[in-house]
């Protein structure tokens, strides 16, 4: 028997969306994290990437995941963890929104996707780098974007890499102090923010001047 396209993707919505619900009830508790994940051992760190990661490729913060590790693993075991979970996480939407949701993206939301790929396609590391560094915008909807517009998957990849280390080292940290008390800690994460983030904003301004970024700005935006 022959489904619809339209209704298979309907039933696989549905499908996901229960999932989500299942899992978010449990793993954004950190009762969670202290009867399933601290203590166990390597199956404990694989059951968390493995949750985090389904779960951020469906739109869950990067940052309270990163927070979750280093408050279930300490630093810096929390920040491997974090950040496998998020790569895991962009490598999984992109390669869904462009298997298998690429047509229906490009019918209705055609001109917004044509806005990212003008954004990022010359310049696609330097400027996904620029993206991950920057607080602004959904990490999600970027993956979901660049997946169905024509952005070469490799340098993508490589720039979200690369420029998810300091979000989730902050966060990763900040989870870990405050599971142990430690204000510097805290302290320490929120000044490394601070820099993260002008540092961005300066390769934000630096890539304007240039000329190299569009008026509009399709992430903020």
């Amino acid at each position: 028997m022959n489904i619809h396209p339209l209704i298979f993707r309907g039933m696989l919505l549905a499908i996901v969306l229960v999932l989500l619900t299942s899992l978010l009830g449990d793993v954004l508790d950190r009762h969670w994290i202290d009867a399933h994940i601290r203590g166990q051992g390597l199956a404990g760190q694989a059951l968390f990437v493995a949750a985090t990661c389904l779960l951020m490729s469906l739109g869950l913060s990067r940052q309270l995941v990163a927070f979750l590790a280093g408050y279930g693993f300490g630093f810096p075991v929390g920040l491997l963890l974090s950040w496998l979970a998020v790569i895991g996480a962009c490598l999984l939407t992109f390669t869904v929104a462009r298997l298998l949701l690429r047509d229906f993206l490009l019918k209705h939301y055609s001109a917004r996707i044509r806005r990212i790929d003008r954004f990022i396609h010359v310049h696609t590391f330097s400027v996904t780098l620029l993206f991950r560094l920057l607080p602004l915008g959904s990490n999600w909807l970027v993956n979901i974007a660049a997946g169905a517009s024509n952005v070469r998957s490799l340098p993508f990849f490589l720039g979200s890499m690369l420029g998810y280390i300091p979000q989730m080292l902050v966060f990763s940290l900040v989870g870990s102090g405050a599971r142990l008390g430690k204000f510097w800690q805290v302290a320490i994460a929120m000044a490394l923010l601070v820099v993260a983030a002008a540092i961005g904003y300066w390769l934000y301004q630096r890539y304007r001047r240039q000329g190299r970024l569009a008026t509009t700005d399709p992430v903020t935006e």
